[in-house]
C-alpha cells in the first residue's frame, strides 16, 4: 500500500540541497529535510487510506444535516403533545422527554441500536422465511440468513449506509427528547396575556397555538436549541461506536505506528491527527456560534425580550 511512501529518508536522500556557505547552518538541514520530505508527505496524504479519511469528514456533515431537523421535528411533536389537553397524549410526550433524558447517552445509543437492528429482522423474519419462527432463542437471537439486513453477501457500502441510517435515527430519537424539552420551556416562556387575548378576539386553540405561541416561542427556545446544536456536534465520535468508520475511527487508525491490517511508515503520530480534529471541530463550533448569533438577533426584532428591547435602543 505504502510502497512508493515506504522509506521517506531514502528518499530525501535522493534530492541534494548544498548552499555552500550555509553548509552548517541548522537552519539549512532543518528546510533542506523540510523540502526532501514534502514528496514522501504528498504520498503519505493521497493515499486510499487517507482518501477515506478524507470523506468521514462528509459523514459527519452529512449526518449533523440529516440529524439535525429530524431531532427538531422530534422534539417539536414531543413538546407539543407534552403540553396537550388530552391526557394520554400529554403523559405520551412527558414520558418520552423524562425516560430519554434519564437514560446516559452511550447506554442509550448502544441499546437502542441493537434493538432496532433486531426488530427490523424480526419483522423481515416473519415476510422471508418460513414459518417465522420465533427468534430469540434463550438470550440468543437468531433468523435465517434471508431476514439478515443487510444480506451477509451484500457490499461494504450497504453495510456502512445501514449502520449510518440506525444512527441517524439514533441521534434524532435522543436529541429529539432534549430538544423537546427546550421547546416546551420556551412555549411555557410565552406571556399567557398574549395568548389569552388571541382567544378573547375569538381565534381558536389551534390558530392561537399556530399564529401566535409557536412564531414567538423560537425566540425562547434559540439559546437551548443552539447549546443542543454544539452539544450534537460534539456527540459525533459516537458513530464509531454504532459500527460507523468516521473521522476519530481514522484518525486513530492512520495516527498509530501499526494496526492489525497495517504498518504505517511513522511513529505514534494520534497527537497530531487528534489536535487537527480539535482544530475541525473549533473552527466548526465557532462557525455556529456566529450563525445562531445573527438568527438570535434576527428573530429578537421586535419582541418584548432583553433582546429585543436591546435592538429597539441600539436603532432608536
Amino acid at each position: 500500500m505504502f510502497s512508493y511512501c515506504a522509506d521517506p529518508k531514502a528518499l530525501a536522500e535522493s534530492v541534494w540541497v548544498s548552499i555552500p556557505w550555509l553548509e552548517d547552518s541548522r537552519l539549512l538541514s532543518w528546510v533542506v529535510d523540510f523540502f526532501n520530505s514534502l514528496p514522501w508527505m504528498s504520498c503519505y496524504l493521497t493515499s486510499a487510506k487517507h482518501v477515506d479519511f478524507y470523506w468521514s469528514f462528509v459523514t459527519v456533515l452529512l449526518l449533523l444535516a440529516i440529524t439535525a431537523p429530524a431531532a427538531l421535528g422530534m422534539g417539536f411533536m414531543g413538546a407539543t403533545a407534552a403540553r396537550s389537553h388530552v391526557a394520554p397524549v400529554s403523559w405520551l410526550g412527558k414520558i418520552y422527554i423524562w425516560m430519554v433524558r434519564g437514560v446516559p447517552d452511550i447506554i442509550f445509543f448502544l441499546f437502542f441500536v441493537i434493538a432496532l437492528d433486531q426488530g427490523i429482522e424480526y419483522v423481515k423474519n416473519l415476510a422471508v422465511c418460513d414459518g417465522g419462527a420465533w427468534p430469540w432463542q434463550g438470550l440468543e437471537f437468531r433468523v435465517c440468513p434471508e431476514a439478515k439486513v443487510p444480506l451477509a453477501k451484500s457490499s461494504a457500502f450497504w453495510h456502512q449506509a445501514y449502520g449510518f441510517m440506525l444512527a441517524v435515527v439514533t441521534f434524532a430519537i435522543v436529541f429529539g427528547a432534549f430538544v423537546a424539552n427546550v421547546i416546551y420551556g420556551a412555549m411555557l416562556a410565552v406571556p399567557r396575556a398574549q395568548l389569552e387575548t388571541a382567544e378573547a378576539y375569538g381565534m381558536s386553540r389551534a390558530q392561537v397555538f399556530r399564529r401566535i405561541l409557536v412564531p414567538q416561542m423560537w425566540v425562547y427556545a434559540l439559546p437551548g436549541l443552539g447549546n443542543l446544536w454544539m452539544i450534537l456536534i460534539k456527540a459525533t465520535p459516537l458513530l464509531f461506536l454504532l459500527g460507523v468508520k468516521d473521522i476519530v475511527y481514522f484518525a486513530r487508525e492512520l495516527g498509530g505506528s501499526k494496526t492489525q491490517a497495517y504498518e504505517y511508515p511513522h511513529g505514534d503520530w494520534r497527537l497530531w491527527y487528534f489536535l487537527g480534529l480539535m482544530v475541525f471541530y473549533l473552527v466548526f463550533t465557532r462557525i455556529s456560534e456566529i450563525g445562531i448569533g445573527k438568527l438570535t438577533r434576527k428573530l429578537s426584532h421586535g419582541q418584548a425580550t432583553a433582546g429585543g428591547e436591546a435592538l429597539r435602543k441600539a436603532a432608536a
